[in-house]
């Protein structure tokens, strides 16, 4: 809570409720450091307030202007992220199973109009969402002013933020000016009716994501570290009519919010680059998209990845690095690569009495033909090989290309070599050389699974 008349207003109420709805109340604190003294004030009422109904409190603080500064973010997202990644820590820690915040109906109207000033689609006409994960906000319906009159008739007293008068906000502006003039001269109830928009809004938000996501599942495919979709099947429904164009916006929609790895507002002026990319971009092109996700048109499909932030121009991340020796000397050794995000298991087996286990176990490489030291690591730019079936050997990167491995996935491949000599490389045949055969006699399996 904040100290601010609603967060008051919901604390007791929840205090007169908590037996009946069998829950354990505690108190939860976010101080942003804003405001200098009076933040430090108001941590302090709210922890007197705390104890005053023998509450356990929960508080945290974060120079939220520093942090802003340092990210070259929006001040007002970096105190909200920061204090929604409070919450979900102390969720998460077990501390607590839900966080109630003190949205009001007036609060709904103002996120609303303030997405519509800025430009919006259905997303952003839904507002503020009255469950969100363990996150709740049981006062959406109710006014601002109803909670400040039943303050009063408890003979509460709560704390006054000063910056919620500072009309260069434009979110002060929309509460002290714009909602004030509408309710006025055009419509008494428009917050109500605002507020009513929202939950409309939301309810066709919700549809229309159950059927992308069905859309979803049946075209999209997990390439590498990354998510596929064919061209043809992105733009299938303009073939059928116009109107039908909505359903690839959300699609592109959908496939970079499952993918990016941090906030980025994508904007429908990034959708429709996503969409001409499908539809007459030439093979190779990329796009970079907020949130840290890049998109690639490739032969007949697009390749959406996300990317390190340092290298959000589409350099392969150097994170992707890595290298370990093997030992065989007990027959068997289980490789974890958190790189990759998977385990490699190399096991020596009799050969052939054994050889139905290939089917299953994946490649085989001739035991005593290898020479040490062995070495799992990525690929190297001028790696080569000769795999099974091939008369001479070629450069890695030409048969992975061979093979339609693109190039975000090829970024940290891992191949074995023997002797500095690549034997192995995922998804291709061994190499030539270590390949068992008729006179083998013992066989290394190597088999992948996730971690």
């Amino acid at each position: 809570m904040s100290g601010g008349a609603d967060s008051v207003a919901l604390l007791h109420l929840l205090l007169g409720l908590r037996e009946k709805l069998g829950v354990v109340l505690s108190v939860v604190h976010f101080n942003h450091k804003l405001r200098g003294k009076a933040s430090d004030a108001d941590e302090k009422f709210v922890a007197k307030l705390a104890a005053k109904h023998g509450l356990e409190i929960h508080t945290a603080s974060v120079h939220v202007a520093q942090k802003a500064k340092k990210e070259r973010a929006n001040l007002e997202d970096t105190a909200r992220r920061a204090r929604y990644d409070y919450f979900h820590s102390l969720v998460e820690s077990g501390a607590l199973t839900h966080i109630a915040v003190a949205h009001t109906a007036d609060d709904q109207a103002e996120t609303v109009l303030a997405h519509i000033l800025r430009g919006t689609g259905l997303t952003g006409l839904g507002g503020i969402h009255p469950v969100a994960g363990p996150v709740i906000r049981p006062l959406l319906s109710i006014r601002r002013a109803e909670l400040r009159t039943y303050l009063r008739t408890k003979k509460q007293k709560w704390r006054e933020d000063a910056t919620n008068l500072d009309t260069t906000r434009t979110r002060a502006r929309i509460r002290r000016k714009l909602l004030p003039l509408l309710e006025k001269q055009f419509q008494p109830a428009i917050v109500e009716h605002l507020a009513m928009l929202a939950d409309l809004a939301r309810e066709d938000e919700s549809f229309l994501e159950a059927v992308v996501a069905k859309r979803a599942a049946d075209l999209v495919q997990k390439s590498g570290d990354g998510l596929r979709i064919g061209a043809a099947d992105l733009l299938e429904p303009l073939s059928r009519a116009e109107e039908a164009r909505a359903l690839s916006k959300r699609l592109v929609r959908h496939i970079v919010k499952s993918l990016k790895p941090r906030s980025g507002q994508l904007g429908s002026g990034h959708v429709n680059s996503v969409l001409e990319l499908a539809h007459h971009g030439q093979n190779g092109t990329s796009l970079p998209l907020p949130g840290g996700v890049e998109v690639r048109r490739e032969r007949n499909g697009l390749a959406f990845h996300a990317v390190a932030k340092e290298n959000a121009g589409g350099t392969p991340s150097k994170g992707r690095e890595f290298e370990y020796n093997i030992d065989l000397a007990r027959g068997t050794q289980e490789v974890r690569v958190p790189e990759l995000g998977c385990v490699f298991r190399l096991r020596v087996i009799d050969w052939p009495a054994k050889r139905a286990e290939t089917s299953r176990d994946g490649a085989v490489l001739d035991r005593d033909r290898l020479r040490f030291p062995l070495v799992l690591r990525n690929w190297r730019p001028g790696d080569r090989m000769c795999p099974l079936g091939h008369r001479s050997a070629h450069k890695l990167k030409r048969l992975l290309n061979e093979k339609r491995v693109s190039r975000w996935a090829r970024d940290g491949w891992p191949v074995l070599t023997s002797g500095g000599i690549l034997a192995w490389a995922r998804g291709l045949h061994v190499a030539a050389e270590f390949a068992a055969d008729e006179r083998t006699r013992a066989g290394m399996v190597i088999a992948e699974e996730a971690l």
